[in-house]
């Protein structure tokens, strides 16, 4: 065997070249595959450079003149017929530019840059890892699951980092996950660039950092940060630093997490790695080297004065030994080695080389390759735990496998990797804390935007990412995260308003039949027989109405309430003004009368009386009939007047008809007014025009005043300042038209007598 070695420590790489020849001694022996064919090899060590593994490409590829078996069985061409590596992506790609222009396959089991599955450039190279492709969209829905959307991205800067970050960043993004800040490094920088991104973590917000770095830079950055300790944060780690036992000293680094290469067990490696006899030992300088750092001690017989190391008596235990290389607990990229041999084994055994046919299993696991050279991307989520003695172990917490459906890929234990990463509660790592309900986002200026400020939704709208507007029918509640049922709004009889109107019309009707009533009781005494009883008995009857009427206003509005309501109070009202302006014709007919030679009360008897009534109420009923059928008025929800309640109120339907309806009891009362005015100074005998002209003034100072007050009331008012008018009028009708009669018939009965009526008149 021919090693080309560097002064590096042998550990965990050493395993792997181990594992290499290993698993060929296995093929070798094995009576199924490659029977009658032994297979050769010859061991490089690249020592993780470029230059270094460019030469070992040009000597591969150019023919070897040491070999390593030289039996008579063992092929003397100096033919490569693959090659197993390179461990990093870097060094592989360089490897792959040389000997993939040859058609040599060469099977990686370390390099996971997502560049190496591009098959034009890279046409020969296959790997047993998969692509940090997959990883990095591990990575992303890890983060996302945990609600971290504020986080920090450091990366090895070389083909492996910034690939795999570059490929993080853009899952990072689909998912909505903003970078403070995404530096690189190389373990060959100066000094004081590792300083710097300590101190930039160090004052950093992101309280998750996600790290894509090898194990060699991620080592030298996590040394600079336990120089000064700082808050502390969850670390995200990829496979290459993640699963290295290594790095498990560094303590504050406890409850980090990420994706690993599954465990296994290879049967017999450990004995075989345990099996160095000294002749093994001193055939190979690399298993000489390993021996004697691992030992401090000099294979030889006499202390070595350059390196004062001790001659080793023989009594070195290597099971005794805890290294890396004895380490075979948690075997991972070693299967990975082991994996890629029995791959090229395979393609040997099918005489035409071609790895992408593989397809076997060995020691229950799976291998194969898709089209670019890529197997099934199937990770462990390890994490970082204290165990009962304080150190720190690597436990197995989830699973994530690239061939499963979407959405079933990724798998996590929550119950034990909550209870072995944070102690209360998962730690928070956002730029801005999640908008209350009842806010929404506000990106601030050059900032990603996953920082924001949060500001209060405008009236009528809820939710925290994007202030949706409620329904129509429904406003949000105080604190705007939920959208309730507007409050429906209208004069109602259970509320104290609509109480009082009630009472108040109530006690007017029944003041206007108490009032009939004692007219009829004394329809025979001269009061009453000088004032036009007919008409007085109807004009009382009308006020009923009127004082009903206003009942019909209170409650929620219907179609038979909204129609009867307008219909009711301006007939009603018509009625009570015909018989008012009846009275003032009767007043000023009669007062011409008295004069010489005129006869006109002939022509104004009872009939002429109550035609003329009929005909003025027969004109309004006309024009409710015409608006009834035309356009009514129907029952509407009011939904601008209010933006968080609904007013259920009776809209007009036509404007015009219930302008009309009120233009024409106006008409009728201004020339009731007038004609009352010009009889308010005939004799006392028909003083009654005095108290017509009273009562119509009020009447229309009421109905004057309603208009404005009637367009600008809000809501309900608006039906209350309604009522208010009909009551009011009202009042003032039958206050000025009977009030006085009834005190007299009531408490001045001496005055209830044509003696006294005459007596006065003429005095």
């Amino acid at each position: 065997m021919y090693v080309q070695s560097c002064s590096l420590i042998w550990g965990i790489r050493g395993t792997f070249s181990q594992a290499m020849i290993f698993a060929i001694d296995e093929i070798n022996n094995s009576s199924d595959l490659l029977p009658g064919v032994k297979l050769g090899y010859r061991i490089y060590d690249s020592c993780s450079s470029v230059p270094m593994a460019m030469h070992s490409a040009f000597q591969l590829s150019n023919g070897l003149d040491q070999v390593f078996n030289t039996n008579d069985s063992c092929s003397q061409s100096g033919m490569v017929m693959a090659v197993v590596g390179e461990s990093g992506s870097t060094p592989s790609i360089t490897m792959s530019r040389v000997i993939g222009s040859l058609n040599i396959p060469q099977v990686s089991h370390y390099a996971t840059c997502a560049c190496l599955s591009n098959k034009q450039q890279y046409p020969s190279f296959f790997r047993t890892i998969p692509s940090d492709e997959f990883q990095a969209k591990a990575l992303a829905h890890l983060v996302k699951h945990f609600g971290w959307t504020w986080i920090g991205a450091v990366r090895s800067d070389s083909d492996y980092g910034n690939n795999g970050m570059a490929s993080f960043l853009e899952e990072a993004q689909k998912e909505g996950i903003c970078v403070e800040y995404s530096e690189s490094f190389y373990r060959t920088n100066p000094h004081s660039k590792i300083q710097r991104l300590a101190e930039i973590i160090r004052r950093s917000t992101a309280v998750v950092i996600v790290a894509f770095v090898a194990s060699g830079d991620m080592r030298i950055l996590l040394e600079e940060l336990s120089q000064k300790p700082s808050t502390p944060r969850q670390w995200i780690g990829s496979e290459a630093w993640v699963t290295d036992p290594d790095m498990l000293r560094f303590t504050f680094c406890a409850g980090a997490v990420g994706f690993g290469i599954q465990q296994t067990i290879i049967p017999g490696l450990r004995d075989f790695l345990l099996d160095l006899t000294p002749a093994k030992i001193l055939a190979s300088s690399v298993l000489t080297e390993f021996w004697e750092n691992a030992f401090n001690c000099r294979l030889g017989k006499s202390m070595n004065a350059t390196t004062g190391k001790r001659p080793c008596d023989g009594t070195e235990n290597i099971e005794t030994l805890q290294s890396p290389y004895t380490d075979t607990s948690q075997l991972r990229i070693t299967n990975m080695v082991y994996k890629a041999v029995y791959a090229i084994a395979h393609a040997i055994h099918s005489v035409l080389n071609q790895l992408k046919e593989v397809n076997f299993t060995q020691n229950g696991y799976d291998v194969s390759f898709d089209d670019n050279g890529d197997p099934v991307a199937t990770y462990e989520l390890v994490n970082w735990q204290k165990g009962e003695s304080g150190t720190i172990e690597m436990v197995t917490v989830g699973q994530y496998d690239a061939s499963l459906p979407a959405g079933l890929e990724f798998t996590i234990h929550r119950n034990l990797i909550c209870k072995c990463i944070w102690v209360l509660q998962v730690p928070s790592s956002v730029c801005t804390d999640s908008c209350p309900l009842g806010t929404r986002k506000v990106l601030q200026k050059g900032k990603p935007i996953c920082c924001y400020d949060c500001i209060p939704c405008a009236d009528g709208e809820i939710n925290s990412l994007d202030c949706l507007s409620c329904p129509e029918e429904f406003w949000p509640n105080t604190e705007k995260n939920v959208c309730l049922p507007k409050l429906v709004e209208f004069l109602s009889f259970d509320e104290v308003l609509g109480i009082v109107l009630a009472v108040f019309s109530l006690v007017g009707a029944s003041l206007a039949v108490a009032t009939a009533a004692i007219f009829f009781y004394h329809r025979k005494s001269p009061i009453v027989r000088a004032n036009n009883s007919e008409l007085s008995f109807l004009l009382l009857f009308s006020l009923t109405l009127c004082f009903l009427c206003s009942l019909t206003f209170i409650g929620a509005p219907s179609e038979w309430s909204c129609m009867l309501r307008h219909t009711a109070f301006s007939i009603t009202f018509v009625l009570c003004i015909s018989c008012v302006l009846g009275k003032t014709l009767v007043v000023l007919v009669a007062f011409r009368a008295t004069l010489p030679g005129n006869n006109i009360m002939k022509w104004f008897g009872p009939s002429q009386q109550r035609m003329t009534v009929g005909s003025f109420t027969f004109v309004q009923i006309l024009i409710c009939t015409i608006w009834l059928v035309v356009s009514p008025p129907f029952p509407m929800k009011n939904l601008t007047a209010y933006k968080e309640r609904i007013i259920l109120e009776c809209a007009l339907g036509s404007a015009i008809g219930f302008w009309v309806v009120l233009g024409y009891i106006g008409l009728l009362a201004l020339f009731c007014f007038v004609l009352a005015v010009l009889a308010r100074k005939l004799p006392d005998s028909f003083n009654e025009a005095k108290l017509i002209t009273f009562s119509m003034l009020i009447f229309c100072a009421v109905w004057i005043t309603f208009i404005p007050a009637y367009l600008s009331s809000p809501g309900k008012f608006t039906v209350a300042v309604e009522i208010f008018a009909i009551l009011a009028s009202s009042f003032g009708l039958i206050f000025c038209m009977f009030a006085p009669k009834c005190f007299i018939i009531l408490f001045k009965p001496e005055k209830n007598t044509k003696k006294q009526l005459m007596n006065k008149n003429q005095s």
